[in-house]
C-alpha cells in the first residue's frame, strides 16, 4: 500500500520580514545610531576650538549642568510662541470643521474654502517668515506699517521686531496660519466618522447644536483632539525655521523669540557636540514627559470614582470572571 505524503504548505511569512527590512535598516543606520551616538556624547567634552578639536573627554554630567541656567528661559520661550499659535489654531480649527461637517447649514463652495485654508500649510515655512518679515517691517515703507499710517491708526511706524511680545506674536501668528487648515481637516475626519444617528435622536429629544457639540461631538472625537494636542506640542518643542528666519538666527529682541532648538543650533555651529548631545537629550526627556502627561490627562477614566474606589472595582470584577470560570469548569 503507498505511503500517502504529506504535502507541505507555502509560508508566506519570510516575504514580510523581506519588505519590512528597508525600513528597519534605515531606521537603524539613520535614527537609531545617531541618537544612539547623541546620549553618548553628551557625557563627554568634544567641540573644536579654531582647527583643534578638544576631546572627547568623559565629563559625566558636566554638559547638562552647565545648560540648566540658561535651557528653562528658551523652553518658557517656545512653550510661550507655541501656545499663542495653538490656542487661536484649535478653536478655529473646531470651529471651521463644525461648519463643514453640518449638513444643516448647506454650506456653498466648500471644496474651494477647504483648499484655501489649506494651502498655507503647503508654503515653506522659511518663505512663510520671508514673507512676515518684510510685511511686519519696522520702517515706515513696510506693509502694514503703511496701510495703518493712511489708515490714520498710528503716528508713527511699530518696531515689530523690537518689542518682545509682538515679535513672539509674529511667531505664533505664522504657526497659526501654517497649520490651523491642517488641524482643520483631521477633525473634520473624526466629526465625519460619528454616527449621525447619534445627532438625529438628539435632536429628536430637543437638543440644541451647542449642547450635541458639547454632550456628543467633544467626547466622542477627545481621541484626536489627544493626537492633535501631542503632535502639536512636539512640533512646537521642535520649533527652529520660523523664528531663525524671522529674526536672522539672533532671537531678537534679548534672545525673547529663541527656541531650544535655536539655542540647540547655536552650540552646533560653533562645534560643541557634548552640550549640543545633552539638549538634544534633554529635549527628547522634556517631549516624552509632557506628551505622557497631556496623555494620561486627557484619557483617564471620568466615572466620578477615586482611584482606590477604580481599583477595587477592577478586583471585583476579575474575581467575578475567575468564580465564573472555576464554576464552568466544575
Amino acid at each position: 500500500m503507498p505511503v500517502k505524503t504529506k504535502k507541505k504548505g507555502i509560508s508566506y511569512a519570510k516575504w514580510g520580514y523581506i519588505f519590512m527590512a528597508p525600513f528597519f535598516i534605515v531606521y537603524a543606520i539613520f535614527q537609531l545610531y545617531p541618537m544612539i551616538t547623541t546620549v553618548y556624547y553628551s557625557f563627554f567634552e568634544y567641540f573644536r576650538s579654531g582647527l583643534k578639536i578638544i576631546g572627547p573627554n568623559f565629563v559625566g554630567l558636566k554638559n547638562y549642568a552647565s545648560m540648566l541656567a540658561e535651557v528653562p528661559k528658551y523652553f518658557a520661550n517656545t512653550i510661550i510662541m507655541w501656545l499663542m499659535g495653538f490656542i487661536p489654531q484649535i478653536i478655529i480649527s473646531l470651529l471651521l470643521a463644525s461648519w463643514f461637517t453640518d449638513l444643516r447649514l448647506r454650506l456653498k463652495f466648500q471644496g474651494f474654502f477647504k483648499t484655501v485654508i489649506y494651502m498655507p500649510n503647503l508654503i515653506m515655512a522659511s518663505a512663510f517668515a520671508m514673507l512676515f518679515f518684510t510685511l511686519f517691517s519696522d520702517t515706515a515703507n513696510g506693509p502694514i506699517n503703511s496701510i495703518l499710517l493712511n489708515l490714520g491708526l498710528i503716528a508713527e511706524p511699530i518696531r515689530w521686531m523690537t518689542n518682545v511680545w509682538s515679535a513672539r506674536g509674529l511667531v505664533g501668528l505664522m504657526n497659526f496660519l501654517m497649520w490651523f487648515g491642517n488641524t482643520t481637516i483631521i477633525l473634520m475626519a473624526a466629526i465625519m466618522g460619528v454616527d449621525p444617528g447619534l445627532y438625529e435622536a438628539a435632536e429628536l429629544d430637543g437638543a440644541s447644536s451647542r449642547q450635541m457639540f458639547w454632550k456628543i461631538t467633544m467626547p466622542l472625537i477627545k481621541p484626536m483632539l489627544v493626537y492633535t494636542l501631542i503632535t502639536s506640542l512636539i512640533g512646537g518643542l521642535q520649533m527652529f525655521d520660523v523664528p531663525q528666519v524671522l529674526t536672522n538666527g539672533k532671537g531678537t529682541p534679548n534672545n525673547s523669540t529663541t527656541t531650544i532648538v535655536m539655542y540647540l543650533n547655536q552650540h552646533l555651529y560653533s562645534k560643541n557636540y557634548g552640550t549640543a548631545g545633552a539638549i538634544s537629550v534633554l529635549m527628547f526627556l522634556i517631549c516624552g514627559v509632557l506628551c505622557v502627561l497631556v496623555y494620561a490627562t486627557l484619557t483617564r477614566q471620568d466615572d466620578g470614582l477615586t482611584k482606590a474606589q477604580r481599583k477595587a472595582r477592577k478586583a471585583q470584577i476579575k474575581a467575578a470572571k475567575k468564580a465564573a470560570r472555576t464554576q464552568k469548569g466544575a
